[in-house]
């Protein structure tokens, strides 16, 4: 039935199905290999020829050598036939290569449900607003495409209304159904190899280099929104992981001993303490980021002997968490020998000179030798930078007596060997430091460029006690943030360096709308769908209200649809109703007139029937067609209408 002529695919169908799947391939341009992006566009480009030529398609041995080709490209650029890449390169390449076979009916409405799915295919990769909308204006073309398979010829701006108002009517549905359907825990949109690639934040190590690298990308860390007052800028100290082994070059996270229990940590907080949400970007780290130091930890989660709040499992996905935390404290002042131990533990045979330096020191009380070392950075030649030079074996040693160029890491690994060196127990925390307050929605923004890391001491009497080494050397790091640190020229994201007030507010427009978004849309999981269910009544729903619900509410939308959409009653002009009127009439005498006949046509054929019935028709037919094709005025109507009532009875035999 397809080969059929009427079921032929028209001329005018091709570029709204090329429109179509070009809106749906173009955009995995960026993640596909540039041989396959270069056949596809010469794929669409070849088809757009042969239609402006009228030329006819291929034939489908070269097709079938095309397809082989592709496929045997797309395996050995991806050494494989399965997974996210390679399938969604396949499918691409089939919406590219199908256009070239498409002859009928049936095989355009293939390609259109082809890009229906090949449009689910681009969140595996993002899941940002323009995203969406462009998937929308996708997807109105695709429906575009099938109105005009269809429907036939029409205007272009009749498809796009048509096509709107059909995804319009959609709407609804989406909305019952994304509220209320049970929703899943994890990435939506992706596959469990390859869902967490990708990820960008803290690493589980610190060397040279490794946080100010982090510091150049202006990607947004997390999001804090305080209940009441926000703490000051210098005490805006994100906790990430605690490095307590070196080796020289690397500090690390010393593995526990195993078989030893892991100490509880005793926070003892004072002064005012800060409730807050955080929305953190997925890391693949446990990690949570808590204000150091956390006093009230969110469910399943827990604090780490070095006080970092961990969660139960790594977070690969975006995540929402509570805490309290207390800017003032005072930390395990009775802390474990072991932990002391490790925290004043230093390789051999490396940085003799910072050992000899730090000798000098060790007659001084712990607190006077820390107070010396910052004195150190402050009164010396000593330099905040994103470009330091490489450093070598004895990196300590280059780094104080040598370059003095460097940035957090530099400083705060070398404060530590130092405390160390002088017997005073010391450790590297890594977090962020500061944040950008958004007044649009009123969230504290930190960005990757606030990474940072400072030092712990061990005090007694005191317990542990944060030490920030970059502070001596660039207090507006702390103070103002990042930009005002760093001298003109260092490799900073352009998104921190925003100096026009119009830019920073489009900015945070932006940034707010995108954090709507991520909760509401990206971030809609099962505790954020109990909470909504929650407020409009349904408490601790389970599936069979909740089914209940889906079906009630889709029936009301399906009926409000469906009387809004009903065939309204096409309004008659009163030219076409007195016409049709005196046709039925002669209708009902033995004459009826056909579809396609016109007015005088069919008066003819009356005169030709019923003779008697001839001047009278021919008169109505002329007042018609003055009416439908002239520029008479309302003397041709009343005649027309008189026409009808001056018809002879109807005979009973005629009946």
């Amino acid at each position: 039935m397809s080969s059929q002529p009427s079921h032929a695919l028209e001329h005018g169908t091709v570029p709204w199905l090329l429109a179509g799947a070009l809106a749906t391939a173009a955009p995995h341009a960026g993640h596909l290999p540039l041989w396959l992006s270069l056949l596809v566009a010469s794929a669409m480009l070849w088809r757009v020829w042969l239609w402006q030529r009228r030329r006819p398609l291929p034939p489908r041995w070269s097709l079938a050598l095309l397809v082989i080709a592709g496929v045997a490209g797309v395996a050995w650029q991806f050494h494989s036939l399965f997974g996210k890449d390679t399938g969604v390169a396949l499918l691409v390449l089939f919406m590219a290569l199908k256009p070239l076979e498409t002859h009928h009916r049936r095989d355009a409405l293939v390609m259109v449900m082809l890009g229906y799915f090949l449009l689910l295919t681009h969140y595996f990769y993002s899941q940002s607003i323009p995203t969406g909308l462009w998937l929308l204006v996708a997807m109105t073309l695709l429906t575009g495409a099938l109105i005009r398979l269809h429907g036939g010829a029409q205007p272009i701006t009749a498809i796009a209304r048509q096509a709107s108002l059909l995804l319009l009517q959609a709407l609804p549905f989406l909305l019952i159904l994304y509220l209320l359907f049970p929703r899943v825990t994890g990435p939506l949109w992706g596959l469990p190899e390859d869902a967490h690639a990708g990820l960008s934040g803290l690493s589980e190590q610190m060397s040279p280099g490794s946080i100010s690298n982090l510091i150049q990308s202006g990607a947004i860390a997390f999001r804090s929104r305080f209940a009441g007052e926000t703490p000051e800028k210098a005490d805006l100290y994100w906790r990430g992981p605690v490095f307590d082994s070196y080796d020289g070059i690397t500090w690390r996270a010393a593995t526990p001993a195993a078989g030893l229990p892991k100490p509880e940590p005793v926070i003892e907080a004072s002064g005012t303490s800060y409730a807050y949400t955080s929305i953190l970007e997925a890391h693949n780290q446990r990690w949570l980021l808590a204000l150091d130091v956390v006093t009230s930890l969110p469910p399943e989660s827990s604090l780490a002997p070095t006080f970092e709040a961990l969660a139960r499992e790594r977070l690969r996905i975006r995540s929402r968490v509570s805490f309290i935390s207390a800017v003032d404290y005072r930390a395990n002042r009775i802390e474990a020998p072991g932990i002391l131990q490790q925290a004043l533990t230093l390789p051999e045979k490396i940085n003799p000179r910072a050992r000899a330096l730090a000798s000098e020191w060790q007659s001084l009380p712990p607190e006077k030798i820390a107070a010396t070392a910052l004195a150190m950075f402050r009164k010396e030649d000593f330099h905040y930078t994103l470009r330091p030079p490489l450093l070598g074996v004895d990196a300590v040693d280059e780094f104080l007596f040598g370059t003095r160029r460097g940035f957090c890491e530099h400083y705060a690994s070398a404060f530590v060997f130092l405390m160390r060196a002088a017997g005073v127990p010391a450790r590297v925390v890594v977090g962020y430091q500061g944040g950008e307050l958004n007044p649009v929605d009123g969230y504290l923004v930190v960005r990757q460029s606030d990474a940072h890391a400072w030092a712990e001491i061990w005090l007694a009497g005191k317990g542990w006690v944060r030490i920030d080494p970059t502070a001596a050397v660039a207090p507006s790091r702390i103070e103002q943030g990042i930009l005002a640190a760093l001298p003109e020229g260092e490799p900073l994201p352009s998104i921190i360096r925003l100096d026009r007030d119009w830019l920073r507010q489009l900015r945070n427009r932006w940034e707010a709308a995108n954090n709507s978004w991520n909760q509401w849309v990206l971030g809609y999981n099962p505790q954020r769908q109990r909470e909504l269910l929650s407020r409009i009544g349904l408490r601790d729903p389970d599936w069979q209200s909740m089914t209940a619900s889906l079906a009630i509410l889709c029936g009301l939308a399906l009926l409000i649809v469906t009387l809004w959409t009903l065939p309204r009653r096409r309004r008659v002009d009163p030219v076409q109703r007195a016409w049709q009127r005196y046709c039925a009439q002669l209708a009902r005498r033995g004459v009826c007139r056909a579809a396609w006949e016109g007015p005088l046509a069919f008066a003819q054929r009356v005169a030709r029937e019923r003779p008697e019935l001839a001047a009278l028709t021919s008169e109505a037919a002329d007042c018609y067609a003055q009416l439908r094709y002239g520029r008479s005025g309302d003397e041709p109507l009343r005649r027309l209408q008189q026409c009808m009532r001056r018809l002879p009875p109807t005979r009973r035999k005629e009946l």
